[in-house]
């Protein structure tokens, strides 16, 4: 393969024996930029072959200043000549709106279906849905032409009255405005020309059906229950955003049974999906998705699990990567400031904390937003029986604490749970927490007893500790996962006996994973070295702490 690699999505290849036009070199630019930006070669093949670039494009300053003159607005790319034959490499960044050439061709890349790339035109129907991506456009605030406060339902208007006035976090004070006023203050309408036009956040909230179904033709939802291949439920909406979210709520209950959970003293019964969690999601999945699109929220349950998902990719600084830690922005700001307010959405933007601690608490599989792309978002919220020991442990936590465990915490507990052991390495590589608050929040933890710790450094080894395993017949499991080593044998057996109270033959062999023979000669020595006492006879003999 050669030195340059293949061409993607963010690397661009041009050859220059000819020389290449100016327009065709201005144009791959302009395609880099509205895309993810990138790297173009000018002198090298479509092969990777390299050959050289032209003396027409040679001059490094030169090609600056013309890329600079022949984009709208100018583009600002680095240029360097690199490698023999000499290659011109051009550093092109990302734009944050859309660029154009000075003679008025956007343009963009994209991925064929053999995974190569193409130049294609940027349509002005894509603008909207490119400008909200970066943050430059809320289409929720755009007055909706062809609208007017006749559209808006008297009933859907009640019902964002009562669910201000039933939601502690919401905004009280806007009960008490008159209709008008509170239409204002929410920006579900804006004055144009004298008249008061609804917003397409208006017409989402308050909206009438028909003038849904005519005005904001993009606004779809759908629930799916399956069992197998047999589809039991397939409904479709078209209404109003808090009448719809109701409606698949309702419906979702029906299909969210429970188990019975006993932790100590205390039963309850847990649902097979959290429903704050729940209700999180399809709020997210309205408030978030481009409604300059066709498209639909689909909320789907099978055996397997829940889906949500909406139209519209990750807008600009969001990723599957860091969806827990950047700051939270979306593309409909109005829209989802209304949310806020009435108290449908978390206040603080942290929506996303609310959908991984519904799993998070119980000890279940994490939310899976990997099948999201560049044109939807979806997450899958797998089934899953509530782990017993993790529940009690976190409940045991906040009762000796006063207070909730924060979602680091509770994301570096849930993967030494699935993953037995991690050092400081793998847990910074793995989780989307800073360095700084991943040692914080593994601090705390050890001085809660609830994770341990060998080594030093980035090869420290975490795992959970002794209080994730106090339930009975796991204080073998915890000390085995404490790591097996001939050497640490004894340090081992201390442990399981100081965790259990007392140990015996078949312990011993469990834990070291050794036979009979081995595991009495490792108990009868720590009772000569006066460690351990012998108790009992027989099949009743057990070992305990001399003190």
């Amino acid at each position: 393969m050669s030195e340059y690699g293949r061409e993607t999505l963010t690397r661009e290849f041009k050859s220059d024996r000819k020389p290449l036009p100016d327009s065709q070199l201005i144009e791959a630019i302009v395609a880099l930029s509205n895309t993810e930006g990138g790297t173009l070669y000018l002198g090298v093949e479509d092969d990777g072959t390299p050959t050289g670039v032209s003396e027409d494009h040679a001059d490094p300053v030169g090609l600056v200043a013309m890329v600079d003159n022949r984009t709208r607005p100018s583009v600002r790319v680095d240029a360097i000549l690199t490698g023999s034959p000499r290659i011109m490499r051009i550093d092109v960044p990302k734009a944050s709106t859309i660029i154009a050439t000075h003679t008025g061709r956007a343009l963009r890349r994209r991925l064929k279906e053999d995974g190569t790339p193409e130049v294609v035109p940027l349509y002005p129907y894509e603008f909207s849905t490119r400008l909200s991506d970066l943050g430059r456009l809320d289409f929720s605030a755009q007055p909706i032409p062809g609208s007017s406060r006749e559209d808006f339902d008297p009933l859907e208007r009640e019902r964002l009255r009562m669910l201000i006035g039933d939601s502690p976090s919401a905004d009280q004070s806007l009960l008490e405005l008159d209709d008008e006023s509170l239409e204002k203050a929410l920006e579900l309408t804006v004055q144009v020309e004298g008249e008061a036009i609804p917003t397409l956040t208006g017409l989402l909230m308050l909206g009438r059906e028909e003038a849904l179904r005519r005005l904001v033709p993009t606004h779809e939802a759908s629930f799916q229950a399956l069992e197998g291949t047999s589809v039991k439920v397939n409904r479709d909406y078209h209404g109003p955003l808090l009448k719809i979210v109701d409606q698949i709520s309702d419906l979702f209950d029906a299909w969210n049974p429970g188990t019975e959970l006993t932790v100590g003293l205390f039963s309850r019964v847990v649902p097979a999906f959290d429903e704050r969690a729940f209700r999180e999601a399809i709020v997210n999945a309205f408030g978030h998705r481009d409604y300059s699109v066709i498209g639909r929220v689909l909320v789907s349950i099978d055996v397997e699990g829940l889906t949500v998902g909406s139209r519209g990719g990750f807008v600009e600084g969001i990723n599957v990567r860091n969806l827990m830690t950047a700051d939270p922005h979306g593309r409909n700001r109005t829209l989802m400031d209304v949310l806020k307010r009435c108290g449908l959405a978390e206040r603080t933007g942290r929506g996303i904390d609310r959908i991984f601690e519904g799993s998070l608490n119980y000890g279940r599989p994490l939310p899976d937003y990997s099948s999201s792309n560049s044109q939807h978002v979806n997450v899958f919220i797998p089934r899953s029986a509530p782990d017993p020991m993790f529940v009690e442990m976190l409940a045991e936590e906040r009762e000796r604490t006063g207070k909730e465990l924060s979602i680091s915490g509770l994301l570096v507990l849930n993967m030494l749970k699935t993953e037995g052991e991690c050092t400081f390495a793998n847990l910074l590589d793995s989780l989307d927490i800073n360095r700084s608050r991943l040692q914080t929040v593994l601090k705390q933890l050890q001085d809660g007893g609830l994770v341990e710790s060998s080594g030093r450094g980035d090869a420290r080894a975490f795992m959970l500790g002794a209080k994730a395993y106090k339930r009975e017949g796991e204080e073998i499991a915890y000390v085995r996962r404490s790591g097996i080593d001939r050497i640490r044998y004894p340090e081992l057996i201390m442990k399981l006996a100081q965790s259990q109270g007392a140990v015996s033959t078949s312990d011993i062999e469990q834990l070291l994973q050794v036979s009979s023979a081995r595991a009495y000669y490792q108990l009868k020595k720590l009772v000569k070295q006066g460690r351990l006492e012998r108790i009992g006879k027989g099949r009743n003999t057990r070992y305990v702490i001399k003190m």
